[in-house]
């Protein structure tokens, strides 16, 4: 639940388009108001347990019944309307955000084209609003909510994690379209060695190849090849790194007493997570200059990841329940009306880039 402080931060992404410098406005925005969430959270917890023992606070109505317990009655009334206007604020945020992500999905074809709408006199998505609205408040109305933040949690982490495996297999993408015409220097060595060697000896060359280039890439910048290389080593390490904070989650006890299966067990995850850790830092970073680089790259993105991770097992049945209902049914609408639209919208746009200009002959 502590974790519940640190979302809504997407709204300021989602806004993105509308400032001037995104590139520098959007990085500085976000840490700052990480900075500012984190004073302010953590200032009115540490004044909370200097007012109130900790085995006292009220799990309810912290605040509230903190100032009856010093003596201040009347105070809590100002603290009353002071939470009102943040849940308020929050809310208003939430919602502001949802609505633009809503829109930008249905104008690219993913969602409804009918939320795409844009009201004549307001010049606003008023129906998204709507919608988003009223869903909102049906599912404050079914839901309790204690539910609705454990939903909200796991869907911030399970977003964070998608947000750091993408930074880290970014970082070391080529981005390059090679056409059929060019070769890259590795696909023609193959085929110097095939021509010149026997298949055995070919496979056992390939194969001390591929080993090789995991630990002494032939280039200084990403190639197809590496970026392969970081994305099979990103997904082995997620995999890794779940099947270790399941073990953390399940058997803590156990795998700190010295328990011999499940502490073994646990040093072999952790020297194969090491080892697939290097071999992603031994692959070429892309060179492009950026405004903004996570730092400390693969290690950085790799502990967000197990952080995350960690605490998605940590959640509820019934939260896991839910989220797979909720995830069922965003499925459900992309593979049964997004990507079709999609599809063919780009299919359109590129029979759009080859039609002949008007008044051009062509023989």
């Amino acid at each position: 639940l502590c974790f519940y402080m640190f979302i809504g931060f997407d709204s300021i992404v989602t806004t993105g388009e509308r400032a001037q410098n995104p590139q520098r406005s959007i990085p500085i925005s976000i840490v700052v108001s990480v900075l500012i969430c984190f004073v302010v959270y953590f200032g009115v917890s540490a004044a909370l347990t200097l007012m109130v023992p900790y085995y006292q606070i009220h799990p309810d109505s912290p605040f509230l019944q903190a100032f009856l317990y010093v003596g201040w009655g009347p105070a809590r009334y100002v603290v009353g309307v002071g939470i009102l206007c943040a849940l308020s604020s929050s809310l208003l945020n939430t919602m502001f955000a949802m609505s633009w992500l809503i829109y930008t999905m249905a104008e690219d074809g993913l969602l409804f084209r009918f939320l795409a709408r844009i009201n004549a006199r307001t010049r606003t998505h008023i129906t998204v609003i709507i919608i988003s609205g009223k869903l909102a408040g049906v599912l404050a109305l079914l839901f309790h909510v204690t539910d609705l933040m454990d939903l909200m949690s796991l869907r911030s982490l399970l977003a964070n994690l998608v947000v750091d495996f993408s930074v880290l297999v970014l970082r070391y993408h080529s981005g390059q379209n090679l056409s059929k015409n060019q070769r890259t220097e590795e696909e023609t060595e193959m085929e110097l060695v095939v021509k010149e060697s026997s298949l055995d000896s070919v496979l056992e060359g390939r194969t001390s190849r591929i080993l090789k280039s995991l630990w002494f890439p032939p280039s200084t910048i990403p190639t197809r090849k590496s970026g392969q290389i970081v994305y099979g080593c990103a997904f082995l390490l997620v995999l890794l790194l779940t099947i270790l904070s399941l073990i953390l989650a399940q058997w803590p006890s156990q795998v700190f007493s010295g328990d011999p299966v499940l502490t073994t067990v646990v040093v072999l995850l952790l020297l194969l997570i090491t080892g697939v850790t290097v071999i992603i830092w031994r692959q070429p970073q892309s060179p492009t200059a950026l405004h903004f680089r996570v730092p400390a790259l693969p290690v950085l993105p790799l502990v967000s990841i197990f952080v995350n991770v960690y605490l998605m097992v940590h959640m509820t049945t019934w939260t896991w329940v839910l989220f797979g209902i909720w995830m069922g049914i965003g499925f459900a609408i992309y593979f049964g009306y997004g990507i079709r639209h999609k599809l063919e919208e780009n299919s359109e746009q590129h029979s759009s880039l080859h039609l002949p200009n008007a008044g051009q002959k062509h023989p």
